[in-house]
Parts: structure tokens; sequence; C-alpha cells
């Protein structure tokens, strides 16, 4: 396998493998299972993957533990050393401070230089441009492993100490700017979450005050129209290309990936229950309560999963139920595996509303604004995060070709 050279544009850099600056070695899996501690305070911390997940830079301490006797088929950590990622989670590096034990999910890198620091490192571990040597020469076709063999034979270029601690002033500055502009974006879009939730609720809540007032009254689903549902469709029946898309609940307002015929389609929808344009589709398993605006357009449902009230929107605009069953607290019943909310549970539920249609759509005019800004904010907060995390690959990037 051909390493290539990293970094070698700045004559003034000196250029090794990893394995001449760290030991590596991957860890391990103690076992048995009752080496495991919860919440001691004498055990090692056991590092997985998952407790990185909130985790940038160092990592202090671990819910899980071990006990001494689980480090004969794991591999100890100590303060300073660097664990890498090699499965999830791909090549993302942390420093060590404290000790710990890792399994086999993770290399471990330990200095063997003097003249290296490791915040520097840390940023080097963490750049694009090893990200992409780790990429390439990452085994396995489906899942991307690295291996020690792998890291230790990738050169990587690095100045004398003082200019390292001079590039890492400058990438730390980089960096807690960008969070503070990350952090400022996501405090943005959570008030506006906040004030749209707050006027859902506002709306919705309080159904003993407002009955009070002859403008509202309150039904139940059941006496606005009837619980409906598609013809069950068999799994024989499904195609996994064809004419009709079929959303079950898995993909149930996400792209399907089943299909039926046109045949079946026009057969079932005649002869049998089928939404109007219009009708807000629910599921009625699994999470319950997610709702789609049915558009009208070609596509069939899977039965007793999705439902709708067949509202004729005399009292009530489906509109209106949209935000209703967004601020809705459903009576599911629990089953052995998932939640579920059954026909009658569904129609028993209680909803206050104005007597006057225009008033309801009064309502529903102001949630459409406050959903779309909501909305435009996100894709701001979502556009930003992806230009933060370009920004940051772009003075890596140049950091690590002595560019800074």
């Amino acid at each position: 396998m051909r390493h290539r050279n990293i970094n070698m544009s700045n004559i003034n850099w000196q250029t090794k493998k990893l394995g001449e600056i760290f030991l590596i070695e991957r860890g391990g899996s103690p076992r048995p299972i009752q080496s495991f501690l919860t919440n001691a305070n004498d055990g090692i911390n056991w590092i997985k993957i998952g407790d990185t997940k909130n985790i940038t830079k160092y990592i202090y301490t671990t819910e899980e533990k071990i006990k001494p006797e689980g480090l004969k088929k794991s591999r100890l950590v100590q303060e300073d050393d660097f664990i890498l990622s090699n499965s999830m989670s791909f090549g993302r590096p942390y420093i060590m401070k404290t000790t710990g034990a890792i399994h086999d999910g993770w290399l471990v890198l330990r200095k063997k230089a003097k003249d290296i620091d490791n915040d520097f490192f840390y940023y080097l571990l963490l750049s694009p441009i090893l990200f992409d040597e780790f990429d390439r020469l990452a085994a396995g076709s489906t899942v991307r492993n690295l291996n020690t063999k792998l890291v230790s034979g990738i050169f990587v270029s690095y100045p004398t100490f003082p200019e390292q601690r001079r590039i890492v002033k400058i990438l730390d500055d980089v960096f807690e700017k960008t969070a503070k502009v990350k952090e400022n974006a996501k405090k943005n879009l959570q008030n506006a979450k906040d004030l749209f939730e707050s006027y859902l609720q506002s709306v919705f809540n309080n159904e003993k005050l407002k009955v009070k007032n002859e403008k509202w009254e309150k039904r139940t689903l059941g006496d606005i129209g009837k619980v409906s549902m598609c013809k069950r469709v068999f799994k024989e029946q499904t195609l996994t290309i064809g004419d009709i898309p079929f959303y079950k609940i898995g993909t149930f307002g996400k792209k399907p990936n089943a299909y039926i015929s046109n045949e079946i389609y026009k057969e079932f929808r005649n002869k049998f229950s089928f939404p109007k344009k219009g009708d807000i589709l629910l599921s009625a398993s699994g999470t319950i309560g997610r709702r789609v605006r049915y558009d009208g357009e070609p596509a069939y449902f899977q039965d007793s999963n999705i439902v709708w009230i067949d509202n004729d929107e005399k009292q009530v605009l489906n509109e209106y139920l949209y935000y209703f069953y967004g601020a809705c607290k459903w009576n599911a019943t629990k089953g052995a595996t998932i939640p579920r909310l059954y026909n009658d549970n569904l129609k028993q539920i209680k909803v206050a509303f104005p007597k006057s249609l225009s008033e309801q759509k009064s309502i529903v005019t102001k949630l459409d604004a406050l959903s779309a800004e909501t909305r435009k904010l996100e894709t701001i907060y979502q556009q930003k995060l992806a230009d933060l995390e370009e920004l940051k690959k772009s003075v890596l990037k140049k950091a690590f070709a002595g560019e800074l």
C-alpha cells in the first residue's frame, strides 16, 4: 500500500511517519461482561464512541467503568494520549485528560517524540488533509476501518515547537469564534421555535376558558368525522419499482421504498376509503401523530398505521386540525414493542375551536407565517453551519500546508 507524503509545501517543516512520532496500538474488548461497573467511583473509565457525542476535544471521564480485570483484553490509555476512532465517527481524534480503557473501535496514539505539541497534532489529525488520506487508505468496501499499520505509515510534516504553538493560537481563535457564531445562530433558531410553540400552545391550551366563550366550542374528533384508512395492501401486491408510491409507516412523510400497480390503485381508490386532497394523514404507530397534508397526487397509504379524519370541514378546517395535531397529547396505547393509536382512542380526543371558520382561517394564517419564518431561520442556520465547517476546513488546510 503506497502512502503519500502530507504537508511538504514548507521546507522548514520536518516530515516523518506517524508511526515514528507515536506508538500506535489498537484497543480491545474486555470479557466477561461482568467486568463492567455502572457509576462506580473505583472503576476504570470505559471509553465508548457514544461517550464522545457531545465532546469536541478532551475526554475527562465516562459514564461506564470496568473492573481492573477487564483490562486483560482491553487497552489502557493515559492522560495526554490521543485516541482515534477507527470505524464509527471515522478518524475523529480526542485527547485524553484522564486514564481509561478503550475497545477495539479505537486506536491509541502515544507520543514518542518530545518536540510536538498536543493541540497542534489534535488539529492535524482533525484536518481534512489527514481525513482524506485516512479515507483513501481505509480498508473495507462497505465499512471504512483504520488499523495500526495504515495509520503508522502515513507521512506528516510539522514545524518547530514554537511555530506549532503559534499555529495553535491562530486555530484556537478561529475555532472559538466559529463556535460563538454557531451558538448564536442556534439560539436564534431556538428562539424562533419557542415563539412558534408558544403561540401554538396558546391557541390549543386553556380550552376550558375558551369554551365558556360562546364563539368557541369543543368536540371530539369522532364528532367531526369518521376515522378512516386505506384498504390493506399485502406484501405480494407491492413492488420495488412501479406506478404508485406506497407509503408504509417507516417511509411516511419521506421517500417511498415500495409501490403498487396503477390497476390496484384505481380499484382500491374507487371501492374503499381514500383521503381527499387536503385531508391530514396521521401516523398511528411508532412515532404517534406525525402528520402529512395529502396533496392529491397519486399515492397509497398503509392501512391502520396511517389514518385520517374524513372531515367535511363544515365544523373545523383541515388546516386548523393540522396545527392542532402538532399540539395534541395523544392517548396512545403502549404495546409490547411500539406505541399504537387505536381508532377508539383517536375518536375520543377533544379539540376546541372557534365556531367561525374565518376565525379558524385567521389563526391558521398566523401559524403559517410563524412556521414559514421558523423554517426560513432553520435554512439559514443549516447553511451557516455548513459555511462554518467549510471555513474551519479551509483554515486547517492552510495551517498544515504552512500557509498561516
